[in-house]
């Protein structure tokens, strides 16, 4: 029996924002040889009930759903001739279609502002909601056009403190590391981890030994994804004094790809981001991937 393939999905509203986030994930799903499925939210069928495509009475919106989809699949094959396209109308609002849609993908991809949103928005609400509650990978696709067409050569991954002594594995997360390593090895490019420490006195031990243990979380974090890896991949470590905002901020003008965690509560069905998580969304210079963790 096979493998299922799970698609990449991406939002499209036919603003310039998921025009850029469907060339995105295009190439992500060309990279892991995947199916791309193109979503387009739209409430109309829900008020006006089912109509066939074939129907002259079709509503504007009903038309309007159909070549925004139309123009998305025919942009995602020129992009991609190989590619796998579906399209779907979701007669829902974006946020609930995309993380239905998201439960069985490999990953979901959004543009960092929608059609109607104000311009001074920094992020609008249907990535941010997605990130924060999706139980798969999200990438938001934001930042200046050389980071986003991937001229940077680079993947950074945030790696953070454990979050209680002996946790298991660092906050940043098992899955967050090799989603980042899979990406570097797909790309052909170098893996950035950065781990972000502030001396806080001598009863942190001193700022030498900070670094050494922050140095120590990074080989720990890497080693086991490494391992599981097909092909090596060039690691750079880089242990930062200053706040993990700053580092990842400060990372993200480099990259391609920016890869954080984001741990996700049984039982909890509010915005599961964090500080640190939400500053990156709404100001790093590239695009950022948001990676669920149990």
């Amino acid at each position: 029996m096979g493998t299922v393939e799970l698609p990449v999905v991406v939002g499209v509203d036919g603003s310039d924002a998921a025009f850029d986030a469907l060339d995105w994930a295009a190439d992500l799903a060309t990279r892991r040889g995947l199916p791309l499925r193109i979503v387009h939210a739209s409430l109309w069928e829900r008020y006006e009930g089912y109509i066939p495509s074939t129907s002259p009475d079709r509503p504007a919106e009903r038309v309007r759903s159909e070549t925004v989809l139309a123009m998305a699949a025919e942009r995602a094959g020129r992009r991609a001739s190989a590619l796998k396209v579906m399209t779907d109308v979701a007669p829902d609002d974006p946020v609930t279609a995309l993380l239905r849609a998201g439960q069985s993908a490999d990953a979901v991809v959004v543009g960092s502002r929608g059609r109607g949103e104000f311009a001074s928005l920094l992020l609008g609400s249907v990535g941010l909601g997605i990130a924060a509650r999706a139980h798969c990978p999200v990438v938001v696709v934001r930042g200046r056009p050389e980071n986003v067409q991937g001229r940077m050569s680079r993947v950074t991954v945030g790696i953070a403190e454990r979050e209680r002594p002996g946790a298991p594995e660092p906050a940043c997360g098992a899955a967050a590391t090799a989603f980042a390593l899979r990406e570097a090895r797909l790309r052909g490019c170098e893996l950035e981890a950065v781990h972000a420490w502030r001396y806080a006195g001598e009863e942190h031990g001193t700022p030498e030994e900070r670094a050494r243990r922050a140095g120590e979380l990074l080989e720990e974090a890497l080693g086991g994804a490494s391992a599981a890896a097909l092909a090596p991949v060039p690691v750079a470590h880089r242990v930062v004094e200053a706040s993990p905002r700053k580092a990842l901020l400060d990372a993200s003008a480099h990259s391609d790809l920016l890869v954080v965690g984001a741990r996700r509560r049984q039982g909890h069905f509010g915005m599961q981001l964090g500080l640190v998580n939400h500053a990156v969304l709404h100001h790093a210079q590239c695009p950022v991937a948001v990676v669920p963790q149990g």
